[in-house]
């Protein structure tokens, strides 16, 4: 049997070392958002992240599986989803096959357990629960799910178990670090609140913005990176249907140096507002707003 992993709050030994391998690892979070990680690590409690779409919610996570060497269990929520895709299931299929065999066979004697471990089908919650703290337990965009799904989520939440009525109780020694996120497209139980610990992800300020895309695309160059999470600010401000999120920002300052752009104007927010805006609407409101997007008190970094 291999070896358990360190224990994550002694690898996290502070808020300020959270800081510093989620910065090593390309991540950069403000000290509100490290504090968080290190008292949940610390406290074993869940961490619920909310944010607008696109600040990082779900990366965090899979940095911190990185950083601590846990496996990352994903649950990606959706509307109509249930136990029996989130949780377990049984393997109705291959219980009807069993029967049918055993039913079959007149040599075999007794009854045929159709409720067994060799029928049950594992879904992420019951594995991150077997892995414990080996694990790492990502409920991703927990909203998309309704609220039924949520209660379902309570005990494993508030005791680290899942119960699965013909087996018994799944408990590990240590429960796994879960981590949920939210885009507040509705409102999370009360139940499932106090439950965890919680940090809202702000967008990030002008400075930490240039950072980040340094850190994910250095080839840009600190001026066009600047330029880049300037006029991605304004655009944010425009009220757009699908507003573009970090991960848009980056990708347009790679987009912009894969096309050679130096600096930002007209003709490059024409040749890549696709990277941003992901609707027809959306892409007419950004160039219909190029003049403000383009205002700096900067103008060596954005000009025609």
């Amino acid at each position: 049997m291999d070896a358990l992993p360190r224990r994550a709050a002694d690898i996290f030994a502070s808020p300020e070392v959270v800081e510093t391998m989620l910065a090593e690892s390309g991540y950069l979070p403000d000290s509100g958002l490290s504090t968080a990680v290190f008292l949940a690590l610390r406290l074993g409690r869940p961490l619920l992240l909310e944010g607008a779409p696109g600040v990082g919610k779900t990366e965090l996570a899979k940095r911190i599986a990185d950083i601590l060497d846990l496996t990352l269990v994903r649950l990606q929520c959706y509307e109509g989803i249930d136990a029996s895709q989130a949780i377990y299931d049984w393997d109705y299929a291959r219980q009807l096959l069993a029967a049918r065999l055993h039913g079959e066979s007149a040599s075999r004697t007794g009854a045929i357990d159709l409720y067994s471990e060799e029928f049950l089908v594992e879904r992420p919650v019951l594995r991150a629960a077997r892995l414990g703290d080996r694990a790492l337990l990502l409920i991703d965009e927990v909203d998309r799910a309704d609220e039924q799904l949520e209660a379902f989520l309570l005990e494993l939440l508030a005791e680290g178990t899942v119960t699965i009525p013909e087996l018994g109780t799944v408990a590990a020694k240590r429960p796994p670090m879960v981590v949920i996120t939210s885009n507040r497209t509705r409102e999370l139980q009360d139940a499932l609140r106090r439950r965890c610990l919680y940090h809202w992800i702000e967008l990030p300020n002008l400075e930490r913005e240039t950072a980040i895309i340094l850190s994910h695309a250095p080839e840009v160059g600190e001026g066009l990176a600047r330029a880049v999470a300037h006029a991605t600010s304004r655009i944010r401000e425009l009220r757009l249907a699908k507003p573009p999120g970090i991960a848009e920002s980056v990708d347009w300052a790679k987009a912009l140096a894969a096309l050679d752009y130096e600096a930002l104007g007209p003709f490059a927010i024409d040749a890549t507002v696709g990277v941003l805006a992901k609707t027809v609407d959306d892409v007419n409101a950004v160039l219909a707003a190029r003049e403000t997007i383009l205002k700096s008190d900067n103008r060596e970094q954005i000009r025609d």
